[in-house]
């Protein structure tokens, strides 16, 4: 019953509040990254959503623009182009709230499998098929054990090859178990690991 009626509900509750209390935050942040560098606040990506449905998803951008797209959106343990205020935001995850806009609009859930680009969803077709019957989600319990991603990434010699072949099948089999026993007491613990994570640095 969660899983299918409640779960939405909750999201759309508490994301909603949330934006509202923190839309002078956004203000601030958005300004921030107008003077730091050229192009837009927000940071839009294509990533696959419940059932196979592609939506936009929404973050703060960190990082500047790249004159051309190389076709994969793959930056995995590269800081050449974080800018000053990108690495603050990155470092406290401020750069990921404006996903609430996401669940708002129902293209999310507030924990969920974390939304995957195309390419990488391919790789794994069978597999994110069943995981993505739910909403993808701002947060899950990948992104407290990954949460220094960035660093793995950053030391590996291949970091394209080390997600794709190490970390991304990890994180299937932790999508798999969460989509297969969705509680409400388990969602409420993700979201408090997530801040305790995040304030702990």
């Amino acid at each position: 019953m969660y899983s299918v009626f409640f779960k939405r509900i909750f999201d759309f509750t508490i994301a909603g509040i949330a934006l509202l209390f923190l839309l002078p935050l956004f203000l601030f942040i958005a300004v921030f990254i107008k003077l730091d560098s050229k192009g837009p606040v927000f940071f839009r990506q294509k990533r696959g959503g419940r059932n196979g449905k592609y939506f936009d998803i929404f973050k703060f951008r960190s990082m500047t623009v790249k004159e051309k797209a190389d076709g994969k959106d793959f930056d995995a343990g590269s800081c050449s182009r974080i800018t000053w205020t990108g690495k603050i935001i990155r470092k406290t995850k401020l750069d990921e709230l404006p996903q609430l806009i996401n669940v708002v609009r129902g293209e999310m859930a507030l924990v969920g499998p974390r939304p995957e680009v195309e390419f990488y969803i391919r790789l794994y077709q069978t597999r994110w098929d069943k995981i993505l019957t739910v909403r993808p989600g701002v947060t899950d319990p990948a992104s407290i054990k990954f949460r220094n991603e960035e660093e793995l990434l950053a030391r590996a010699a291949n970091p394209e090859e080390e997600y794709r072949n190490v970390i991304l099948p990890r994180k299937l089999e932790i999508y798999e178990d969460y989509v297969s026993r969705i509680r409400f007491l388990n969602d409420i613990k993700i979201l408090f690991g997530t801040i305790f994570v995040v304030l702990k640095g």
